[in-house]
């Protein structure tokens, strides 16, 4: 792995090459300040541009379909979510020093979700189960995408050689028991809905004690709605986890599926991620934790 990069075939981004793009395709932007934004984002690199904008770069060209997927389908949906999502204002073409689509977006005033930052986790976790009941009642269209993971059963062999390469971080052996107990759940064959598919604390913003906002929609699509249940774990404790539920009306099929996606998610990352993003691996931690200690409730 080049030092600086987080995965093998990641092409080489820097303000000098933001600037240059901005220079030959919008302009009228190209003199504004330019910054890196740090986070644990792994998908794309993020840079702000002047108080407004900010600019999203796909890191590989795998990923390049997500902002094509964000960039089409967001308008569509904005309208009728109550959490600010983000709003994208120029989309950037390949040139000859960076070979894949880019974009730019609003600003929105934020930082991603902690538990300092909250001033109430009951009202947060409500207020995100709300988001994900208005994307869950939009009516999916002819074209709309496939979201989410694969069934949790074609899930298995991954998960378990993940929770093995982990085990110096995690309890390994209740993580296999959980995941065997998350593979118990029914599989779900029921209508497709809309889903985020990836609701992390990093995508969720705080504002002012209170979650204000839902970004990189890279995901998003129909399919199962356990998707976005694993917010419970991703997101919450045990105290808004219960508001969580609880507002959703979740059964216990859906959320023992949820939680093995979960448990999936945040074991894939930690071994990948090990070296070169710890806090992102940090955040799967304290997510299988929430996941055991759950269980063991």
């Amino acid at each position: 792995m080049r030092a600086g990069k987080m995965h093998e075939d990641e092409v080489n981004i820097d303000v000098s090459l933001v600037r240059r793009l901005l220079t030959a395709q919008f302009p009228r932007w190209a003199d504004l300040p330019i910054s890196a934004v740090q986070s644990t984002g792994t998908v794309n690199a993020i840079y702000r541009l002047g108080d407004h904008l900010y600019v999203r770069l796909p890191r590989v060209r795998e990923w390049t379909q997500d902002l094509d997927r964000e960039w089409h389908w967001l308008p569509k949906l904005a309208p009728r979510l109550s959490l600010r999502v983000p709003e994208p204002v120029g989309k950037g073409q390949p040139a000859g020093s960076y070979p894949f689509s880019w974009a730019i977006y609003g600003w929105i005033d934020g930082q991603p979700y902690s538990d300092e930052l909250v001033n109430d986790e009951r009202q947060a976790a409500r207020d995100l189960a709300r988001f994900v009941v208005e994307l869950r009642q939009i009516d999916p269209v002819v074209g709309a995408p496939r979201g989410g993971r694969k069934p949790l059963r074609e899930l298995d062999a991954v998960t378990r050689s993940a929770i093995k390469s982990a085990q110096d971080i995690i309890d390994g052996s209740a993580a296999i028991a959980a995941w065997e107990c998350a593979l118990e759940a029914p599989e779900w064959k029921g209508t497709p809905v809309w889903i985020h598919a990836d609701l992390l604390r990093p995508n969720l913003l705080v504002h002012d004690g209170r979650l204000c906002a839902v970004i990189d929609f890279g995901g998003i699509g129909v399919g199962d709605p356990a998707a976005d249940v694993i917010a419970a774990w991703s997101v919450f404790g045990h105290t808004g986890r219960g508001t969580f539920r609880s507002a959703l009306d979740v059964d216990d099929g859906t959320w023992n599926r949820a939680r093995g996606f979960a448990l999936h998610q945040a074991a894939m990352i930690i071994p990948y991620y090990s070296e070169t993003n710890p806090g992102f691996v940090s955040l799967a931690k304290r997510t299988v934790e929430e996941i055991l200690a759950d269980i063991n409730t």
